[in-house]
Formats: structure tokens, C-alpha cells, sequence
């Protein structure tokens, strides 16, 4: 078996080559030959969609329920703030630097090291299931989503992404709706036309006020928000239609489609959702891994931003080293310590459960 020291050591390797190798998102071609390379030198049989990479453990029994260890290894452009070269993986005062280090690297490499330490594991009481994705920081459709139907029945999931290895227990859905009111054009110097604008109006202070009989233990209410408005043409026109947008934070206590038909029913504009795919998600605080979490003196919070925990229908929580305030900043940085007890505190939680 191997111990959580050595696969430290090749976890920390791992990540350093990860970083020194572009991976934006819809790019991720060399990064996913990397994982695969590293996946197989360890004698795993892997499986690739695209750039998806994944794989079961050695004594996989169908009869078993399955836990799903599932991070990303894409990442987003470096901004202009960058002082270093953010593909120059070095370590410096406990640090490791570079595009990705914490967002998701580092949450990667642990759950690869995780899944590592119980891949040849006969006797345990579950399965697990190492998917490595794409496209997670645009949300693309050729990630995640793509292999899902591949993996099989999974019972529950654990996302890597940096939470400073505190519990996300549930996650927020987004829908982004565009909105349009109708109205009739006419001259504004007349009696003539019906205002879109108005109408819109009563749409839009309905959106600010409107509280759903629902609220989330975690969350609160869903929070809705108009962010863009567009309407008319020239001053003297009463203007036929009025565009909207708005920015609906989906919490546990409702599916996508549910939030969806009820703002329908109560608003007179046309409402139509770019996507319902982002879906809340979330874990019973009495599931046996969170539990395992809370025994090990780690805090439950809800989530505001979303992740590929959204693409899942199964009870899910984000976990990971590293801390998301860090995540997209310049001269990204993860320490070193944080991979090593991130390692060590998936082990210790799962070992709770599969035991």
C-alpha cells in the first residue's frame, strides 16, 4: 500500500508538471495525456473521452455503491496582474506558485493521490470512481457532463475545489434569464402605443421583491437580480419591446425547473433561461461523510459559486485544499502543507465510510 507520504511526494510532482503545461479550457489535450500517463505507470486501467480522463478501482464490484472523486484539470487565462511566469511551477516559502496551483490543482492531485491509496484495496465497503474533466471553468458541455452517463450509478460525489478543506455542503444553481416585454410602438408626442418599458418595470420590481415560500437551511431565499436592461430607439418613439436580464441564484430548496415555471406564472414578459443545466446541489448534513467531516472538526457552510457539482444529480460536496479567495488571482499560489493534509483528511473521512 502506498502511504500518504509517497503519495505526497508524487502528488506535489504531478502537480508541478501539471502547471508547467498549458491547460486552458477547450486546450486541455496535453494535461489529460499527463493524468493518463501518470493514472497507468501506476498500473490503473483508464478510460478518455476528449480531454476527460477517468477510471474505477482495481476490485470494482458492481453490487457496491460507488463514491465518484472528481476534480478538474483546465484552467482560465492568466490576468494581467501576473508578476511570475505563471507556468514556472516553482516553491518558494511553503508556496507552490502558478496558474492553477489552487484552482483546481491542488484539489486534483490529492483526489488522485486518494483514489491512488485505495485503488488496489480488496474487501471495501465501497467502489470508487477518478474522473479527471475538462472545461469546468466555462462550464462547457465537453466536460463532466460529456463522461457522466460513462461512469455508471454513483451514489454520491465529492468535487475538488479549493474550501480550505472545510465542508460545502450545498451549492448554489444559476439561471441566467433573458426577459422581454411587449408593449405597441407609437409617438410619444401622442396618446399613442403601449409602453414596454412600463410593463417591464412591473416585471422587474417583481423580480426585486418576490420571495419564494421555499428557503434553504444553508442559503436563505433565492436570490434573484436584474443586471441588464435595453429598450427604445430614438426619444420621441414609445418603444414596442423591453429586453431584461436577470441573475437567478437557484438554492437546495428548489430544482431549476420548479424556480423556472413559477416565474413564468407570475410575471407578463416572455422568460426565456440561456440554460437550466447549472443545478443547485447539495448533501444531508447527517450523510455519513459529512458526518465523518464533523468528527474530524471540520466546519459545514453552503457555497455561492458553482462548479461541476452543478452538472451532478447525485448528493454531492465540494471539498478540496486551497482557498477559493485565491482562485484567479495573479501569481496564484497553493502550500505545499495544504496539498498534504488535504491527502490526509480525504483518507481519514473515507475511511470512515469504506471500511
Amino acid at each position: 500500500m502506498l502511504t500518504t507520504d509517497i503519495l505526497f511526494q508524487q502528488a506535489l510532482q504531478l502537480l508541478q508538471q501539471l502547471i508547467s503545461t498549458p491547460s486552458f479550457s477547450k486546450e486541455e489535450n496535453q494535461t489529460a495525456e499527463i493524468i493518463n500517463s501518470f493514472l497507468v505507470a501506476h498500473g490503473v486501467k483508464t478510460h478518455r473521452k476528449l480531454n476527460n480522463i477517468w477510471a474505477w478501482n482495481q476490485h470494482f464490484d458492481p453490487a457496491k455503491p460507488t463514491i465518484l472523486l472528481n476534480s478538474h484539470h483546465d484552467t482560465v487565462k492568466p490576468n494581467s496582474g501576473y508578476t511570475r511566469d505563471p507556468f514556472d511551477a516553482k516553491m518558494e516559502d511553503g508556496k507552490l506558485y502558478g496558474l492553477g496551483s489552487n484552482d483546481a490543482g491542488g484539489c486534483l492531485v490529492s483526489l488522485i493521490a486518494t483514489f491512488l491509496y485505495y485503488y488496489d484495496q480488496p474487501g471495501l465497503k465501497y467502489n470508487f470512481c477518478l474522473a479527471t474533466t475538462a472545461e469546468e471553468e466555462i462550464s462547457g458541455n465537453n466536460g463532466l457532463e460529456l463522461i457522466v452517463p460513462e461512469l455508471g450509478k454513483l451514489d454520491f460525489g465529492i468535487v475538488g475545489e479549493p474550501t480550505q478543506m472545510q465542508l460545502a455542503i450545498a451549492e448554489r444553481g444559476l439561471m441566467v434569464l433573458d426577459c422581454t416585454a411587449f408593449g405597441r410602438a407609437g409617438h410619444a408626442a401622442r396618446e399613442e402605443g403601449d409602453n414596454a418599458i412600463y410593463k417591464a418595470m412591473k416585471a422587474i420590481e417583481w423580480f426585486r421583491t418576490y420571495r419564494f415560500p421555499k428557503e434553504s437551511e444553508v442559503f436563505g431565499p433565492i436570490k434573484m437580480s436584474v443586471t441588464i436592461i435595453n429598450a427604445g430607439s430614438q426619444h420621441n418613439v414609445v418603444p414596442a419591446t423591453c429586453t431584461f436580464t436577470v441573475d437567478v441564484r437557484v438554492t437546495d430548496a428548489y430544482r431549476n425547473e420548479e424556480v423556472l415555471e413559477m416565474i413564468r406564472e407570475q410575471v407578463d414578459c416572455e422568460v426565456k433561461p440561456r440554460s437550466i443545466r447549472l443545478k443547485p446541489s447539495s448533501i444531508p448534513k447527517e450523510h455519513a461523510f459529512v458526518q465523518a467531516g464533523i468528527a474530524l472538526s471540520r466546519t459545514t457552510y453552503g457555497s455561492p459559486t458553482t462548479s461541476d457539482q452543478a452538472l451532478l444529480d447525485i448528493p454531492s460536496i465540494k471539498l478540496g485544499p486551497g482557498d477559493s479567495g485565491r482562485s484567479h488571482m495573479a501569481d496564484e499560489f497553493i502550500y505545499v502543507d495544504e496539498i498534504k493534509e488535504g491527502i490526509e483528511l480525504y483518507i481519514k473521512m473515507l475511511d470512515r465510510l469504506v471500511r
